[in-house]
Parts: structure tokens; sequence; C-alpha cells
């Protein structure tokens, strides 16, 4: 292989990695929800056991943040709009490698 192809391989391989890097949805901490309320969220909508959804309503409220899910950028989006109309500020980003 030449180098001009080399390094063009080596581009192709690291955007292929780089799509399949997962996004997560992050919740935030906030001054105004209740961590009783955050709990009834994270089981309600993710279905989540009361211990996984206290033990991340716990890291909110410590750490000033969760990830709550992973997986595509779609599926991320559409949980963060939920959260939003629950009244829990989130995010979506892309996990880190």
């Amino acid at each position: 292989m030449t180098p001009s192809t080399l390094e063009q391989h080596d581009t192709e391989l690291r955007e292929r990695v780089a799509a399949d890097v997962p996004w997560q949805t992050i919740v935030w901490d906030d001054p105004v929800n209740l961590m009783t309320y955050v709990t009834y969220v994270f089981r309600s909508y993710f279905g989540f056991p009361r211990k996984k959804a206290e033990r991340l309503m716990m890291q909110v409220h410590t750490e000033g943040r969760a990830i709550v899910a992973s997986g595509n950028r779609e599926q991320m989006e559409h949980h963060v709009q939920a959260m939003h109309g629950y009244g829990l500020q989130a995010t979506v980003a892309r996990a880190e490698t």
C-alpha cells in the first residue's frame, strides 16, 4: 500500500469506530425537583427498579449529573425530550471512548 492508501484506510477506520460510539442521555441536578420525583420519573419512564432509580437519583443529587441511558443518537434525543416533558434538565452527549 502506498502512504496515501494507508492514510485513507486509517481515516475510514477512525470514522467507522466513531460511528460505533454510543450516545448518552444525561440528567442534570436542578434546584426545583424533589428527589422522590426524580426517582418516580426514572421508574415510570425508563422502567428502572426502585434501587437503580434511587441510585441514579442520588448520583444526580450528589455529583450533579447521571447517565441514565446510552444508545443511538435518535433514541437518546427522544429520552431527552421525555425528560424535558417531566420537567427535568437533560442533554445528549457522545460517550467518551
